[in-house]
């Protein structure tokens, strides 16, 4: 009940008239960055932070989570439409999205995208109303090898995901890995694959991947494959929206599946991106049409969407209650509080109420306006679509070197889109997945950087994946995740020896 009644306090203090117009900024603002490839919510946050050091400190953090929320909203629309993630979470978004856009039905994909968004964030805001001191005390927990264990688990869920082509999953994945590798060595501080530039001492950028990948190499992909260069339709009526939320129920378990992962990656913390691909992983496993996934399949939208929402909302729990963030974004929002001389930790919430519970209040009202707000447009960016190829495909181009440029300010990362950009091609012809690529760019430093201190410690070896129940559990459940094709089969077979049915050939 205390924290019911510091709730309607906070909502209180979000709605007074100043505080809902940040709100509303700040929401606007988000989508219109998470649609521009390359900055995404941590970028604007960090852009905008220092515009908000003379508003009050509870005004300022509504603006900036608001715009976190906007963007996180946004990054699905490019994702689904052009088959470029505005958001590095929303990469797995484009698997089942943009298939669906191409079919004439982005209206349905953006309608689920942004329904399954909303309640995953809805979920994680309810996780920090009610369990912020249980939660608080769960995160201390985790050191290096329970975040290896962690990311071990999200690789293992994509491999075993994949029944048709586990090893070329694993090649691109460790093409991935061997990408994320270049740069310092923040363990040794020791220079790897550099050749001698400085400019590769700060590795090779997983956004500037992601634009190559799935923006240039999908308009090399569909120039020569000949596709007519004329619009695509899509029904872009209200009707689609209410005809989609009708579908929605039948997705049920994999929204609170999906809830539930964003939320665990959110406060590990594992991050959005994270949670998105082992969100989609994990539906593609269990899902009786898994084997269609990245053909048009409604779930493959919403699994992704609702995972990376919850992860997003859950990272800023750890950030207030104990000061860790579970996000960049959260990190940017961390020095945001210290400038304005907040402690983040459990004292916050005793001796800064206002701030910490009108923050609460505004995730649920930010979410819920932000919902309306991209539903409202989804007729206009759906009718996109029906601009020509050939007019739409220049403008990609300079959009994605734009988003590439941004990233650093620098030239070679524009060479590196177009490197990217041709391998995404020859990868898509060769049917190879570019999503482990993209998984093990994203996340290969950390999950090294957690493997080799986690080596340094006292027993330094893989023995301490298993010396306590949580890292124990969490490593295990990745190898079975690993071996799960073999362990369906051998499942079936004792079934069908029981049974004295015939034995079925295992899937390759």
């Amino acid at each position: 009940m205390e924290n019911i009644d510091a709730l309607f306090h906070g909502f209180a203090v979000a709605l007074t008239w100043y505080n809902a117009l940040m709100m509303l900024i700040g929401l606007v603002l988000g989508i219109v960055i998470g649609v521009l490839p390359g900055l995404g919510g941590p970028n604007g946050v960090a852009i905008l932070l220092p515009l908000t050091f003379t508003m009050p400190p509870t005004s300022a953090i509504i603006m900036l989570s608001c715009l976190y929320w906007g963007s996180l909203f946004a990054g699905a629309i490019t994702s689904i439409l052009f088959n470029i993630p505005g958001e590095t979470s929303a990469v797995a978004t484009t698997f089942d999205g943009y298939p669906l856009a191409q079919q004439g039905k982005a209206g349905e994909a953006l309608t689920a995208s942004f329904t399954g968004s909303f309640i995953g964030a809805f979920v994680g805001v309810l996780l920090i109303t009610f369990l912020a001191p249980l939660v608080s005390k769960f995160a201390l927990k985790f050191g290096p090898p329970e975040f290896f264990a962690v990311f071990l688990l999200t690789f293992c869920s994509f491999v075993g995901a994949d029944t048709k082509a586990p090893f070329k999953t694993i090649i691109s994945m460790m093409l991935g890995f061997g990408l994320a590798a270049i740069g310092m060595d923040t363990v040794s501080g020791e220079l790897r694959m550099t050749f001698g530039m400085s400019e590769l001492l700060r590795g090779v950028d997983f956004l500037v991947v992601v634009i190559g990948l799935f923006g240039l190499g999908e308009i090399l992909v569909t120039m020569e494959e000949g596709l007519a260069f004329e619009g695509k339709h899509a029904k872009i009526n209200a009707k689609v929206v209410w005809e989609t939320w009708k579908r929605l129920p039948r997705y049920w378990l994999t929204l609170i599946r999906s809830s539930v992962v964003g939320c665990w990656m959110g406060i590990t913390p594992g991050g959005a991106t994270a949670a998105s691909f082992m969100g989609y992983g994990i539906a593609k496993r269990f899902s009786p049409d898994g084997e269609k996934f990245g053909s048009g399949q409604l779930e493959g939208v919403i699994a992704p969407e609702t995972a990376a929402h919850a992860a997003g909302t859950a990272a800023l729990l750890p950030m207030l209650a104990l000061g860790i963030p579970g996000s960049a974004t959260a990190a940017v929002l961390l020095g945001g509080l210290m400038i304005w001389g907040l402690q983040p930790g459990p004292l916050l919430f005793i001796e800064q109420k206002d701030f910490v519970w009108g923050l609460i209040a505004s995730m649920y009202l930010g979410n819920l306006a932000g919902l309306f707000i991209v539903l409202s447009t989804v007729p206009l960016f759906a009718a996109i679509l029906r601009i020509p190829f050939s007019i739409i495909a220049p403008v990609i181009i300079v959009v994605c070197a734009i988003g590439a440029y941004a990233v650093h300010g620098a030239m070679l990362d524009i060479w590196f889109m177009v490197l990217f950009g041709i391998i995404g091609y020859v990868m898509k012809k060769l049917d190879y997945p570019l999503a482990p690529l993209v998984l093990a760019v994203v996340l290969g430093d950390k999950m090294e950087s957690a493997f080799r201190q986690s080596m340094i410690g006292p027993s330094g070896g893989l023995a301490i994946f298993w010396s306590n129940p949580l890292v124990g559990t969490i490593t295990t459940l990745a190898l079975m995740m690993l071996t799960w094709p073999a362990i369906a089969f051998a499942l079936r077979n004792l079934i069908a020896m029981l049974g004295g049915g015939p034995i079925k050939a295992p899937r390759s």
